[in-house]
C-alpha cells in the first residue's frame, strides 16, 4: 500500500501523536496533539467520534490501515465525472464556479466558506470564472494534474 520511506513517515506521525508513548493512540492522546497544535478547546464528541473510525485500539498497524483507507477511499474518476456531467447539460468540460460554489455550500455535506476558498485556491477557475471538471477529477484521483 505504501513505499518504505511513506510508512517511515506515517512511524514519526505516530510517534509525535502517541502522546503517551504506550503503542497506541486513544482520545487523551489526540486531545494533547490537537494542544501542541494550538487548539485546546476540542469537544469530548469530536474525539470520541476520530476514535470510533478505527475498528479497536489504535496502535501502528491500524493507524496506516487507516490511513491506507483514507487515502484510497475516493471515488472512481469515472463516477466523480459522471456527477459534474450532470451539471454540464452541453457537455462542455467545465461548469460556472459560483454555481459549484453554491452546490457545495447547500447541498449534502456542506462545504463551509473556508473549504470553497481552499479548494478554488487549489484549482482556481479560469478567467471567465469556469471550473474544468475533468481536470480536476484528475487530480482527485490521481493526486497532480495531467500534462
Amino acid at each position: 500500500m505504501f513505499d518504505q520511506s511513506q510508512i517511515q513517515e506515517f512511524k514519526e506521525a505516530f510517534t509525535i501523536m502517541d502522546q503517551n508513548r504506550d503503542g497506541f493512540i486513544d482520545k487523551e492522546d489526540l486531545r494533547d496533539t490537537f494542544a501542541a497544535l494550538g487548539r485546546i478547546n476540542v469537544k469530548n464528541e469530536e474525539l470520541d467520534a476520530m476514535v470510533k473510525e478505527a475498528p479497536g485500539p489504535i496502535n501502528f498497524t491500524v493507524f496506516l490501515t487507516m490511513f491506507g483507507e483514507k487515502l484510497k477511499g475516493t471515488d472512481p474518476e469515472e463516477t466523480i465525472l459522471h456527477a459534474f456531467k450532470v451539471f454540464d447539460t452541453e457537455g462542455k468540460g467545465f461548469v460556472k464556479a459560483d454555481f459549484i460554489k453554491e452546490k457545495l455550500m447547500t447541498q449534502a455535506d456542506r462545504f463551509s466558506e473556508e473549504e470553497v476558498k481552499q479548494m478554488f485556491a487549489a484549482f482556481p477557475p479560469d478567467v471567465s470564472g469556469n471550473l474544468d471538471y475533468r481536470n480536476l477529477c484528475y487530480v482527485i484521483t490521481h493526486g497532480e494534474e495531467k500534462d
